[in-house]
């Protein structure tokens, strides 16, 4: 074997990867430090719908996903759709760490001409298996993956990130009723439960509970978790990978804005918004005093 291969077999980065749950809860710590970082560099962006999922991207990109570390494009990884793109600047910092494309990028964030845009391109940044614009469209993209890797007899396995407010397109549950009828085993979907979505309280808005209930009901295996409790987390997703006969949705429940006060209160308020001097002074010192 050649030292290139070598090292390419070193770098494959396994499903499961040895890791404490409060290793996993530090690092979802320190990407809500990430994504004020980043949202510094650009003039404003969507705050709250992404604190609310730090422990559910870290626990996958550091425990769950099979990866192979400098090279997003490789065939046999498992596939990540960010049906909720508007928090597509969470995975920036995790997809630097994995060496997809350079530490540096990260400055550029919502800049002319950068790379890394508030929602994943596909064909602009490395790592991102779909875009998303409009909401509703990638568990329908991810059954496809799934079906097409059956199809190959390949291994890898599908997961989507939903928004409870994206629960509300009509698209979401015809993919829900075809993963059913052809019994993916292959496909996770998440729901990010957060309670709130751009127009207000998801319930409020239309009612969509209960969730895990309901996908069930659309003949899912359905597991229903605290969305911030990083070990519960690596059960729900270590569960889901021993279901091999129908789709699996994880609904973790969170809270939008977590870990800074003033958000955690007012949600819809920091769903797109700008932090400057003493207000971003503070979030920063709250989720450091919160690792404590």
């Amino acid at each position: 074997m050649s030292s290139a291969e070598t090292r390419g077999a070193r770098d494959v980065l396994p499903r499961l990867r040895p890791v404490t749950a409060d290793a996993l809860q530090d690092r979802a710590r320190q990407l809500r430090l990430d994504i004020l970082d980043v949202i510094s560099h650009a003039p404003m962006g969507h705050y709250s719908s992404s604190l609310s999922c730090a422990e559910i991207l870290v626990t996958l990109y550091h425990h769950v996903l099979r990866l192979r570390r400098g090279e997003p494009g490789w065939d046999d990884r498992d596939r990540f759709l960010l049906g909720k793109g508007h928090v597509a600047v969470a995975l920036w910092p995790l997809f630097a760490e994995l060496e997809f494309f350079p530490q540096t990028w990260l400055r550029t964030f919502g800049q002319l001409d950068s790379k890394l845009t508030d929602h994943p391109d596909m064909h602009r940044a490395p790592g991102v298996d779909f875009s998303s614009g409009s909401l509703g469209h990638n568990l329908s993209v991810g059954l496809g993956m799934a079906l097409a890797a059956r199809r190959r007899g390949k291994d890898h396995r599908i997961y989507v990130l939903l928004g409870d407010g994206e629960i509300h397109e009509g698209q979401v549950w015809e993919a829900a009723m075809a993963a059913a009828h052809y019994k993916v085993g292959n496909l996770v979907a998440i729901v990010d439960a957060n309670g709130s979505c751009a127009d207000g309280p998801t319930e409020s808005v239309m009612g969509i509970e209960p969730l895990a209930e309901r996908f069930s009901s659309f003949g899912w295996h359905s597991i229903e978790v605290d969305g911030h409790d990083s070990g519960a987390l690596m059960q729900a997703f270590e569960g889901a990978m021993r279901v091999t006969d129908q789709p699996v949705c994880v609904v973790a429940r969170t809270l939008k804005g977590k870990g800074i006060s003033f958000m955690e209160a007012s949600p819809r308020e920091w769903h797109l918004g700008a932090l400057n001097g003493a207000d971003l002074e503070q979030a920063r010192r709250e989720i450091r005093e919160a690792r404590q």
